[in-house]
C-alpha cells in the first residue's frame, strides 16, 4: 500500500539540518568543547585474562608529578550494576563495578588515573605495585559450562535483575527458550529434515570517533558529562547508580557523535570520568585509543544450530533454532542479543511448529554488547544459509524457496508473542510488507537468470547468492520517546527531543515530520536534541526506534501545536471558520474561503495580544508493535580457485522501510549497513593468543573495507505504508547489515560448490574448503 495522502516535506531528500556545519567543521564533537585545564583520564588495563588483585599499592603512582588522582577498587563505591544502556530495569546481568578486585579479560579495568597528560597517566599505571593471583581463564565458550570450569563471576553481588535463568556459578549469563507444537514429531514426520551448525565471530564497530567523555562540576556542584553516547538518559541513570549519587546531580549532554553502531549504547566512560571528577574536582577528558576501543565492546560471537523440516513442495513444517552466545567477561546485552536471534529471524517464515533455545555464557574474552543487527545478524547467517542448502538439495530455486514460505501482510507468528527482549513479546500481525516486490526486483537487478549459465573455464568462477531479511522497529511495550515544541514570534518553532542523532540525520527526520504537519519547511524548525536537562526523555538511538517511535512523538507534538494554531487562526480570520476546517500550508493558516493569516501573525497574537499564551506541546509515544522492515539482498561474486580470494562484483539491496521520510538519508543508511556487513563477512576478525590477548588491535591488522573495496552497488527502496508509523514509516538503519554473510556464503557455494558455515570468508578459509572438497 502506498501513501494515502499527498506529502510535501516527508518523502523528499531535504539537506540535513547540520550538513553545512559538518562540512565546514563547525559542529561540535566532545573534544571540540572547551577542554582548557582538563586532566586526562586513563584506565590502567589488566595484563591478565583472569586474575584477582590480592594487593594494590598506588603510593608510587600518586607521587609522580602531574598525577592528580589514582583510584583503585578500594577508592570507589562498590555498587553492582550493568553497563548496558537499556531501559530500567535493564534485562542484563548486574555484574559490573566501577572498579573491582578481580579482572576478567585482558584490558579489563585495574585502576583509574587523572593526570596532566596521557603519558604521565600511563607512567602512573606502570608504577602501581600489584600482587596478582593469576587464575585459569575460560577461553572456549563450548567449555564454559563444563563441570569444574573456572567461575568467572564468583562475587556474591552478581545477579540478574529480572526473573530469567541466570547461574554465575556455571558461567551462565542468561538463558531463554520458547516452543509451539511438538518440534521433534514434526521433524520426524517431514518429507525432508536437516540439521546444520553455523557460527559468527568477534567484530568491532570501529566508529571513526572512539568512546570519549568529558566531565566537570558546574557552579551548583552538579556533575556534567559531555559524552559521545547513544543513550544520554540511560547514561545519566546508570552513572548516578554506579557512583551512588542522586540522578538529579547528573547532567548528560550528547553533542555530535562520530559513529556509534551500538557500541555507544554502553555506559563505559561516564561513571569512570564521574569518579575522577568527584575525586579531583577538576575537568576530566577521557578518550579511548583505537586499541582500547577494540577491547571496549564487540559483536557477540554466536554458534547457531538450525534443524528444519520440509514438505515435498519446499514449504517449511517446523524449525528448531539453538544458539550459544559468547558474552565475554560481562553479561552486557547477553540476554537480549540472543533473544533477538529468534525474534528477528524466525517470524520471517510461516511455520506452525517452532522451537528456540539459547544460552549466553561468560568467558575471559572481550565483552559482547549492542551492535547494529543485534543478534539478527548472527542468526540470519544461519537461517538463510540453511534455506539455501535445503533449496539446493530439493532442486528449488532459492528465490522461490523464500517466496513460498515468507510471511505475508495480515499474518502473524507464534514467535512474536512468545519471544521478546528479556520477557514475552507482543502478539502482532504484519501490517505492511514489500518483501515479495523486493524479491522480484532484486532478482531482476542482479540478473538472477544467469545462475543457470555454464561456468566459464579457468580458475575464476562466478556465482550468485541471495537472502531475505526482516528486523523490527523499536521494542514494544518497553520503548518510549517524547518531543516538545513551542512556537516563536516569527512563526518558527523550537523542537526538543531526547532522540540521539549519531550522524544518521534523525534531527532532520524529526524536523521533516513536524514540518509536514505544520505546513512549513524544515528550516523553520530549530532542533535541540539529547540534553538530559533541556530535552524530554527518550530511550536513545537503538533497536531501530528513532524514526518509528521518536518520529511518532514528533508528529503528535506537531499535531497538538497545529490544533492550537488553528484555534488562534479561527479568531483572526474574518469568517471565523471552525478550527478543524482550517488548513496549514505555505507557512500560513487558510480558511475554507481561501482567506489566510501567516504563522508569524498567529504567533504574535498568541504571545502579545488577545488571550496571551505560549503555543506549545509535549507529547510521548510508546510502541505497541514492532513492524518489521523487509529486505532482499543479491550478490554476484568471482572466486579464484587457486587463491581462495572472493571478489564481489555486484551487490543489490531491495528494502521496504515503509515511507522513506528522507530517501537519500535512508539510502545512505542502507548502503552504510551493507558495507558494514560485507566487511564483517569478508575480512574482520579478532585474533587471540593462547592467553586471551587480542593480537590485532589496530587497522593495520584488523581490516575494515572502504569505498575503494566496494563492488557495483544497487540500492532501491520499495515503498509501502505502515499504518502505525509516522506518515507510514518503519525503520531502516539496522537490517542492511544482516544480508552480506548469508548472501555471500550462498554465492560462494554457487560459484565453486563449497559451503562456508563459519565466517569470515577469508581467502585462506575458502581455499582450504576448496582443497578439502577436491580430496573428499
Amino acid at each position: 500500500m502506498t501513501a494515502p495522502q499527498k506529502l510535501n516535506v516527508v518523502g523528499t531528500s531535504v539537506a540535513k539540518i547540520d550538513s553545512m556545519g559538518m562540512a565546514c567543521g563547525l559542529e561540535q564533537y566532545v573534544a571540540d568543547y572547551d577542554t582548557t585545564g582538563a586532566l586526562i583520564g586513563y584506565v590502567v588495563p589488566s595484563p591478565h585474562a583472569h586474575a584477582r588483585i590480592k594487593k594494590i599499592d598506588a603510593t608510587r603512582a600518586r607521587a609522580i608529578p602531574g598525577v592528580h588522582a589514582v583510584l583503585t577498587w578500594e577508592d570507589v563505591p562498590r555498587i553492582v550494576h550493568t553497563t548496558a544502556g537499556q531501559g530500567f530495569v535493564e534485562p542484563s546481568a548486574y555484574d559490573s563495578f566501577v572498579l573491582d578486585k578481580k579482572v576478567r579479560f585482558v584490558g579489563d579495568r585495574v585502576a583509574l588515573v587523572a593526570a596532566d597528560t596521557r603519558e604521565i597517566a600511563e607512567e602512573a599505571g606502570r608504577a602501581l605495585d600489584i600482587e596478582w593471583e593469576v587464575l585459569e581463564p575460560v577461553l572456549d565458550p563450548d567449555k564454559a559450562m563444563e563441570p569444574g570450569a573456572p567461575v568467572i563471576h564468583d562475587e556474591p553481588e552478581a545477579h540478574m535483575p529480572i526473573p530469567v535463568p541466570y547461574d554465575a556459578k556455571k558461567n551462565m549469563a542468561a538463558s531463554a527458550s520458547m516452543g509451539v507444537g511438538d518440534i521433534d514429531a514434526v521433524l520426524k514426520g517431514s518429507h525432508l529434515a536437516r540439521k546444520q551448525v553455523y557460527s559468527t565471530h568477534y567484530a568491532q564497530h570501529c566508529p571513526i570517533e572512539p568512546h570519549v567523555c568529558m566531565g566537570y562540576l558546574d557552579p551548583r556542584d552538579r556533575l556534567t558529562l559531555v559524552s559521545s553516547t547513544q543513550v544520554p538518559f540511560h547514561a545519566r541513570r546508570i552513572t548516578a547508580q554506579a557512583l551512588g549519587i542522586p540522578v538529579k546531580r547528573v547532567r548528560v549532554i550528547k553533542p555530535r557523535v562520530g559513529g556509534g553502531f551500538g557500541t555507544k549504547q554502553e555506559v563505559l566512560l561516564e561513571q569512570m570520568v564521574g569518579a575522577l571528577v568527584l575525586a579531583t574536582r577538576r575537568k576530566v577528558l577521557m578518550q579511548f585509543t583505537r586499541a582500547e576501543e577494540f577491547l571496549s565492546r564487540t559483536r557477540h560471537p554466536i554458534k547457531v544450530t538450525i534443524e528444519g523440516g520440509f514438505n515435498k513442495d519446499g514449504t517449511i513444517t517446523g524449525v528448531r533454532m539453538t544458539a550459544l552466545s559468547n558474552t565475554g567477561a560481562y553479561g552486557s546485552h547477553g540476554l537480549t542479543v540472543m533473544c533477538n536471534c529468534g525474534s528477528k529471524v524466525l517470524p520471517l517464515y510461516r511455520m506452525k511448529t517452532v522451537a528456540f533455545d539459547a544460552t549466553a555464557v561468560y568467558t575471559n574474552l572481550p565483552v559482547g554488547g549492542a551492535y547494529r543487527g543485534y543478534g539478527a545478524t548472527q542468526a540470519a547467517f544461519a537461517m538463510e544459509s540453511f534455506l539455501d542448502e535445503v533449496a539446493h538439495e530439493m532442486g528449488i530455486d532459492p528465490v522461490e524457496m523464500r517466496r513460498i514460505n515468507h510471511i505475508l501482510p495480515g499474518e502473524g507468528s507464534p514467535v512474536f508473542a512468545a519471544l521478546g527482549e528479556g520477557k514475552p513479546g507482543v502478539e502482532q500481525k504484519i501490517g505492511s510488507s514489500g518483501l515479495a516486490e523486493c524479491l522480484t526486483q532484486g532478482a531482476e537487478a542482479i540478473g538472477w537468470h544467469r545462475r543457470k549459465e555454464p561456468k566459464a573455464p579457468g580458475a575464476k568462477k562466478r556465482g550468485f547468492g541471495m537472502c531475505a531479511l526482516m528486523q523490527g522497529s523499536s521494542i514494544p511495550d518497553i520503548d518510549m520517546a517524547a518531543v516538545s515544541m513551542k512556537m516563536n514570534d516569527d512563526g518558527s518553532f523550537n523542537l526538543a527531543a531526547g532522540a540521539t542523532d549519531l550522524g544518521t540525520g534523525s534531527d532532520t527526520i524529526l524536523a521533516q515530520i513536524a514540518a509536514e504537519v505544520l505546513g512549513i519547511e524544515t528550516s523553520d524548525i530549530i532542533v535541540t536534541s539529547s540534553d538530559t536537562d533541556l530535552t524530554p526523555f527518550d530511550v536513545g538511538a537503538y533497536a531501530s526506534s528513532t524514526t518509528y517511535l521518536s518520529g511518532e512523538a514528533a508528529r503528535r507534538a506537531a499535531t497538538t501545536v497545529a490544533e492550537q494554531i488553528k484555534k488562534v487562526a479561527s479568531e483572526m480570520l474574518e469568517s471565523h471558520p471552525a478550527p478543524e476546517t482550517i488548513e496549514l500550508r505555505n507557512k500560513a493558516a487558510f480558511g475554507p474561503d481561501g482567506s489566510s493569516v501567516t504563522l508569524g501573525q498567529i504567533a504574535l497574537r498568541s504571545l502579545y495580544e488577545s488571550k496571551q499564551h505560549q503555543i506549545s506541546s509535549v507529547e510521548s509515544a510508546i510502541s505497541k508493535k514492532s513492524p518489521p522492515p523487509f529486505s532482499a539482498h543479491f550478490v554476484e561474486v568471482e572466486v579464484d580457485t587457486e587463491t581462495g580470494y572472493v571478489k564481489l562484483l555486484k551487490y543489490v539491496t531491495m528494502l521496504d522501510c515503509g515511507t522513506a521520510i528522507n530517501p537519500k538519508l535512508a539510502e545512505g543508511q542502507v548502503e552504510g549497513a551493507v558495507v558494514n556487513g560485507i566487511s564483517f563477512a569478508m575480512t574482520e576478525e579478532y585474533i587471540f593468543d593462547e592467553k586471551g590477548r587480542m593480537r590485532n588491535t589496530g587497522f593495520a591488522d584488523y581490516k575494515i573495507l572502504s569505498t575503494a573495496d566496494m563492488p557495483e552497488m544497487v540500492t532501491r527502496l520499495i515503498p509501502t505504508w505502515e499504518e502505525t508509523g509516522p506518515f507510514g514509516a518503519k525503520s531502516v538503519s539496522e537490517i542492511g547489515i544482516n544480508g552480506a554473510c548469508p548472501a555471500i556464503a550462498n554465492a560462494i557455494f554457487d560459484a565453486v560448490g563449497v559451503r562456508i558455515r563459519h565466517a569470515p570468508f577469508t581467502p585462506e578459509k575458502v581455499l582450504a574448503a576448496i582443497q578439502a572438497a577436491k580430496q573428499a
